[in-house]
Parts: C-alpha cells; structure tokens; sequence
C-alpha cells in the first residue's frame, strides 16, 4: 500500500532495530579492528603508517561503496542488499584469519569487508527517514547508538578473545558475527510513500522530461504500451533527478564540511589505543576507553537526537550539528597533553559524546536539504565523501608519527579539520543570512513587494535602479517569500 507520509512508528520501530544491528556490525566491528592495529604491527614487524592502511582501507571501501549500496536499495531491494553485503562482509573478515601479509589484509579485511559494509549501511539509515518524519532526530539516535554500543561491548570482547585465542581466532568469530546482517536486511520490510511513486501524468507534469520530448513519448506509452521505449527513458530521467540534489548550494557547502569533519574523526579511533599504550596505560586500560567512548557515544546519539527533536531546537539542528564537531575538534587539540589514564577517561566522555551527537545529525541534515524521496541517494553521497579522507588521514597522521616521534603534530592537525569543517558551515549560514537580509532592504516597504511580485517590469518602472535582471530575480524571490 502507499502511504500518504512516513508512519511515524509501528514497522517503522522493527526498522530501527534492524538499523540498530546494522551499525553494530558495521561501525562498531570497524571501530574495534584499532584494538587489533598493535597485534598486526608486532605479527608483521611494520610501521604505524604501512599498518594504518587496514582501517583506513575499511573505512574508505565502506563509503566510497555508499552508493552502490544506495543503487541496489533503490533498484533492487534494500532487503537483498544488506543480505548481501553481510555474506561479503563476513566472508572477508573469515579470510583476514587466514591472512600472511599486509597485502592480504589490505584486501580481505580492507576491500572485501569495507564492501560488504558498504551495501548494508547507508540503505538501512536511508530506511529508517523512510519510516519517521515527526520523531526522525529521535529514531536516528537510537538506530545509530549501536555503533556506541557496539564499541562498549565488543572492544573488551575482542581483547579477551585475541588474549585467548590470538589474533587470528578473534577474526574468525568476529566474521561469524557480523552474518547477522543477514538477519537485519530480513527486518527492512519495503515502503512506498505518496512522493516516491509519480504515476505517467505527474511523471510528465514535474518536469522530469523536456518539452520537446513530451508528445513523443506520451504517443509511445498511450499508443504502444507494449514498446519499451517510455520506461527506458523514464528511467534514465528517474536516475538523473535522484542526483540533481548535488547542484543545490545548500548540499555543495554540507559536502565540503563533511569532507574536513571527516578526516579529523578518523584518525583517533585508530590512534587512541596505541596513544594510550605509549604513555604508559595498560592494554585493559587503553581497551577501556575505547568502551567509555563507546557508551557516552550511545548517551550522545539519544539526548541529542530527542533534544533535537523538540521544538525549541527543531529548527536549531544545522547549529547544534556544527557545535558538536567543533567540540570534537577542541577535545583533538588537548589530547596530546593528556598522558595518562585519569586524564585520558574525561576526554572519551567529551568526544564520544559529541562524535554520538553529529553523527546522528548527520541523515537528518541531509534528509533537510534533500527531502525524503531523495535521502537514500543523498546519503550514499555523502558517505562517499568520507571515503578519501578515511582512505588518507590515518596513514598520514602515522607518517606525522613515524617522522616526529610523537602524536602531537597528527592530534592537531585533526582539531584544527574539523574545526574548520564547522566554522565553513557556519560563515555558509551566515552568508545567506546577509544575502537575505539584503534581498529584504532591496525590496523596499510592502506596496513595493506586491508591485515587484505582481510583474518584474513593473519593478524595473519603480525603483528607476534596477535592470531587467536584478527585477526578475526579486520577483521570483517575492513570490516564494510570500507563498512561505
């Protein structure tokens, strides 16, 4: 059946807890291979650079692959695609057992694994903005507070298994764990919502063909519904208008900021344990903060999601997004003078929580700019965009290592991207603030306002100071403020 709008609960809660399992096998077991960074180093005898590759290449396969995962939902099944990916993914962490190189690793663990990831994890977030509009920032939270959850649990959980049984059976079970997946892709019963399906008349009266095209095809599919040629072309218009969101500028400035953010996030889930090993804390020590980062992440992914979704910071959320980045920016830039476990405890509170909070803006965000229809396509881009700085930040920041001698050249240069990230969104609202501001005192006292909506010529008569241009373009702007 199609629905009118998102149900705002019943299945919809089934696909929270699917999208739930979905990010504990896949954020939370990426989070964890860190614990595994200083067993690789010693097993194969090579450097903190040659050794980040691994999470770094999961990480990057994981997002560079977001749109693949969205196609196959889109085309496919979201259900086939996340059975999918589990197999894919559980069969590349079986291989990394078995592995004898780096190489190895780099391809199993890395490629395989990061590809399997990939088609589970943007198609189940897309799912649950399909499910929720009122209550969306409040089911993002705690569909996404499984990565936090899953880091508490398992990050003590893989220590104990690699203490048992090495390195190796520790990846084992971890592939045998992660073909819950499978089970998690049977819970994303399909919807179709009002906006998604367009029947032929409103296919043609959106827009989604040209003008010159129009009778044509219209004769095709009226007089010759057994030619395949109108669904061919609808179908090729269908795939463009799924991707014109990123001409929108609103996309363009969220794109760069990802861009930034994501490179000043990755490097410290791998880095935080190694950073705690060499200034003295104990590995059960240095595994526990991965846990403590873990679970504030779940507090941060819940609170801020239900705070976010009252109606004093409903329309706030663009600023508490960028608030909480640019906290997880400062905490970056007082990590290297905190050198011991007590010191180290208070910021995997600080930056766990605000790491739970943007992220689980980050759908939201975009689900904002792009609208629901076109989420899923919006979120396989944007998880795309993580994939080069995941690909280059970890290497880079062990390069910074390997060449300093120390992880304070690496910390900073991640405070300082993700600072940035927040400050570009910020100056982006507060150009277009101005710009409107300044649209509004073009625009003159109200009379003036229903003249320039009326007829832009008229505009052009009035004012004595603008040209044909500049009077068309305040019409358009008039019309749409006061349709508002």
């Amino acid at each position: 059946a199609r629905h009118t709008g998102p149900p705002d609960g019943g299945w919809g809660w089934m696909i929270v807890a699917g999208c739930f399992l979905v990010t504990i096998c896949t954020r939370a077991v990426t989070r964890c291979i860190s614990i595994f960074f200083v067993e690789f180093q010693a097993y194969f005898g090579q450097d903190y650079a040659r050794t980040a590759w691994i999470h770094s290449i999961v990480d990057c396969a994981t997002m560079l692959c977001a749109p693949l995962g969205s196609l196959i939902s889109n085309h496919v099944s979201c259900q086939v695609g996340i059975m999918l990916g589990g197999l894919l993914a559980s069969t590349g962490l079986i291989l990394s057992s078995f592995a004898t190189c780096l190489e190895h690793l780099y391809l199993s663990l890395g490629v395989l694994t990061g590809l399997g990831f990939a088609l589970c994890y943007s198609p189940a977030i897309a799912m649950v903005g399909k499910y929720f509009n009122k209550r969306k920032a409040l089911a993002y939270g705690i569909a996404m507070s499984g990565s936090g959850i899953g880091t508490f649990i398992l990050a003590p959980v893989v220590q104990l298994l690699i203490e048992q049984f090495s390195w190796r059976g520790a990846l084992l079970i971890l592939g045998g764990f992660v073909l819950n997946l499978c089970v998690c892709g049977a819970l994303m019963r399909p919807i179709s919502l009002k906006e998604d399906c367009k029947t032929a008349p409103e296919f043609f009266e959106q827009g989604y063909v040209p003008e010159t095209e129009k009778q044509d095809l219209k004769r095709t599919f009226i007089c010759s519904p057994l030619i395949k040629l109108w669904p061919h072309e609808c179908l090729c218009y269908c795939s463009w208008k799924e991707y014109d969101f990123l001409l929108m500028p609103g996309f363009m400035v969220l794109a760069v900021s990802v861009l930034f953010m994501a490179y000043g996030c990755s490097p410290l889930f791998v880095y935080l344990v190694p950073y705690a090993l060499s200034v003295g804390v104990s590995h059960h020590q240095a595994a526990f903060l991965m846990s403590i980062l873990g679970v504030i992440d779940i507090i941060g992914n819940i609170t801020f999601g239900w705070l976010t979704d009252r109606r004093c910071l409903k329309k706030h959320r663009y600023f508490c997004y960028l608030f909480a980045v640019g906290m997880d920016g400062l905490c970056c830039l007082f990590l290297p003078v905190l050198q011991s476990f007590p010191l180290l405890v208070p910021f995997s509170f600080t930056f766990g929580y605000f790491d739970g909070a943007y992220v689980t803006l980050i759908p939201v965000m975009t689900a904002d700019v792009v609208g629901t229809s076109l989420l899923s396509s919006a979120l396989g881009v944007v998880y795309f965009l993580h994939a080069i700085p995941y690909l280059v930040s970890p290497p880079v920041a062990g390069w910074l290592v390997d060449t300093t001698g120390s992880y304070t050249a690496s910390f900073l240069l991640c405070g300082f991207s993700m600072i940035f990230s927040s400050a570009l969104l910020f100056f982006a609202r507060l150009a277009k603030k101005i710009k409107r501001m300044h649209l509004r005192s073009l625009t003159g006292n109200t009379a003036l306002k229903q003249h320039i909506w009326t007829n832009g010529a008229t505009a052009y008569s009035v004012t004595a100071e603008l040209d044909q241009k500049d009077a068309e373009f305040l019409a358009v702007d008039t019309n749409s403020f006061s349709n508002r």
